[in-house]
């Protein structure tokens, strides 16, 4: 999980355009032009790891709200909130609160507000198969790191042929662990709270408060 969860969930950079396929990137531009476009993005979705040679199967879902770089996530009965500067990250089971600045350079991560967009940095990409989800049409991108010491082997983004919006991340690690993110709802300019990505201390005067830097 530490992916999405260690830090918290993709505008395009030097990527090698020469390397990869014209359709496939022509789709990812249009992918990311829409999201963009977006004041906010409400996402209830569901995440599965796994990997046969460890025996190891997870599956839990969660839900988050993106709003440029703010995000808040619920999952595994946390909640995160990054104000743009500052992540608190609330557990209710340890009555603790962390409190630390967004850990931004670690690129082992992909945190919320990096979700939908993530694939527009140092990666190589070309078109995938297509296929019928429920009536869906979802095209699938391969994704390839630039990086050849990356610990991740590949990444297939499924694309909603229709809507141009993310269906599933399937993310296959060089050690065999594979993690699956599938969107179950997808909304878009919904009415926030203005205070949602603001952390009222008063109301965890009971909990442990820990700063870390």
């Amino acid at each position: 999980m530490k992916k999405l969860i260690v830090i918290a969930f993709f505008t395009f950079g030097a990527i090698g355009f020469a390397q990869s396929d014209a359709k496939a990137e022509g789709l990812l531009t249009e992918v990311s032009e829409k999201i963009k476009a977006y004041k906010n993005i409400s996402l209830d979705f569901k995440y599965e790891l796994s990997n046969t040679s460890e025996n190891i199967s997870q599956e839990t879902r969660g839900d988050v709200v993106i709003e440029g770089e703010k995000y808040k996530l619920n999952i595994l009965g946390i909640t995160r909130i990054f104000n743009g500067k500052t992540l608190y990250t609330i557990s209710p089971e340890d009555e603790e609160v962390t409190i630390s600045s967004d850990n931004t350079e670690d690129e082992s991560t992909i945190t919320p507000s990096k979700m939908l967009s993530f694939y527009e940095d140092g990666y190589t990409y070309k078109m995938d198969i297509i296929q019928n989800v429920k009536g869906r049409k979802i095209q699938y991108v391969k994704l390839s790191p630039i990086d050849t010491n990356s610990e991740i082997k590949h990444v297939l983004l499924g694309i909603d042929a229709t809507t141009k919006h993310i269906y599933n991340l399937i993310e296959v690690g060089k050690n065999g662990t594979k993690t699956t993110l599938t969107v179950n709802s997808f909304k878009t300019d919904e009415p926030i709270s203005k205070t949602l990505f603001t952390f009222d201390e008063s109301k965890y005067s009971d909990y442990f408060i820990n700063k870390i830097d």
